[in-house]
């Protein structure tokens, strides 16, 4: 089983939060931090965008 590059991301941006809570980031850690977190978002966009562009209504005939 490999591992996904999202999967990776994400766990560098928890080892940067641990990291960050126990003992602080510098300045290009906190710049890498940034810039994972805002590809991480972005991938979860696209994944809501895509899951709701296949999504299909239905429309019931009312309750009467």
């Amino acid at each position: 089983m490999s591992i996904s590059p999202m999967q990776v991301i994400i766990e560098r941006i928890n080892e940067l939060s641990k990291k960050q809570r126990s003992i602080g980031l510098e300045e290009w850690e906190r710049a890498e931090q940034e810039a994972l977190r805002q590809e991480y978002l972005t991938y979860i966009r696209e994944q809501v965008k895509d899951t709701l562009s296949r999504a299909q209504t239905t429309q019931d005939s009312p309750i009467q």
